[in-house]
């Protein structure tokens, strides 16, 4: 209880930074609107221009819950990774979750289109696809460690069955029409937009159930930092914990990865950030604090990606690595080692 008080004063000013964020995201966009008439939409008051009320509750609303969303779900995939592997480089897709969704995806829209089947492409039809492959993946993965003791040599079959996809991928790539091939280019970079608020409550509804069974893994999680023997004398049952952590990382990383495509970094790089400023070990506190370290990181990042006034907004995936990869060059020149 001591150590909890004594990071109070952290987690007030991020929380505080996570509301400035979120106000500032919903303020930029092609359309200049008034924080004062943002503020009144958000508090259910009437504004100078009906237009301004709808862009903001479908548009810019939509896609600031949407980075909340994936920076909290991927920030925890890569807590759960990092403490399971005991590797401070295991990111949430590790275990070839979002190369699984990437096949999925790149089976209907280039497989579909050199077999000559016509599929309607939306979002929504993404959202299933790039589930279907990853739930794929997942049970493989599932099954693979249910037959293997050794923890790290379930991160290696992990890694390959990535490497596998990829390459289904590439021979994919190679037969498939330059349009196609562009479509599934620009949906690798990663959105957090144009989603409906019934899509935003089913992910919602997912990622709470991925963080819920985190929660109830925080005891194994502290156990398995010592190494799997101690867990285990401690009286942790390592399958059901290690199939826990799995399961609560593939709601997590699969669900994001269908919805929004495959959005890099912030898994990887948000837990060490958050250890310079919460220096402790005990997931007790570890998992608040890259829930609201992953979600600020997120809006910030979206936030870059819309220049103000300007009718282009930037791929994602690419402002997430270009924020985030030097800030993890200094973290390594600076500390020698990742804390981990």
């Amino acid at each position: 209880m001591p150590a909890v008080r004594s990071y109070k004063i952290p987690f007030i000013l991020f929380s505080l930074l996570l509301l400035l964020c979120f106000l500032t995201n919903i303020s930029m966009g092609s359309v200049r609107i008034p924080f004062s008439q943002i503020l009144s939409v958000l508090l259910g008051g009437e504004t100078e221009k009906p237009s301004w009320t709808y862009i903001v509750l479908n548009y810019r609303l939509p896609k600031a819950v949407m980075a909340v969303l994936t920076g909290a779900g991927l920030a925890v995939s890569g807590l759960l990774m990092q403490t399971l592997f005991r590797n401070p480089l295991a990111g949430p897709f590790v275990l070839g979750i979002s190369s699984g969704a990437s096949l999925g995806v790149a089976i209907l829209i280039m497989g579909a289109a050199t077999l000559g089947i016509s599929v309607f492409l939306s979002s929504t039809v993404f959202a299933i696809a790039a589930t279907a492959g990853s739930f794929l993946v997942l049970l493989a993965v599932i099954s693979v460690s249910l037959r293997v003791r050794d923890t790290m040599a379930i991160l290696i079959i992990g890694l390959m069955f990535g490497s596998i996809t990829s390459a289904v991928v590439g021979v994919l790539s190679y037969f498939s029409s330059a349009e196609k091939l562009q479509q599934y280019i620009f949906w690798s970079f990663g959105s957090l937009g144009n989603m409906s608020w019934n899509e935003l409550l089913l992910l919602f509804i997912i990622l709470s159930t991925g963080i819920l069974m985190s929660i109830a893994a925080l005891k194994s999680l502290n156990a398995l930092l010592l190494g799997e023997n101690y867990a285990r004398s401690m009286g942790t049952n390592i399958r059901q914990s290690r199939l826990l952590i799995i399961g609560a990382t593939s709601l997590l990383a699969g669900s994001i990865t269908a919805f929004a495509g495959p959005v890099a970094f912030i898994g990887l790089a948000v837990p060490h950030l958050t250890r310079q400023v919460f220096n402790t070990t005990n997931h007790r506190i570890l998992l608040p604090a890259v829930i609201l370290y992953g979600a600020v990181l997120m809006l910030i990042c979206d936030t870059i990606a819309q220049w103000p006034a300007s009718e282009h907004t930037m791929p994602i995936n690419a402002i997430t690595s270009i924020v985030g990869a030097p800030v993890v060059i200094w973290l390594l020149v600076r500390k020698k080692k990742m804390i981990f």
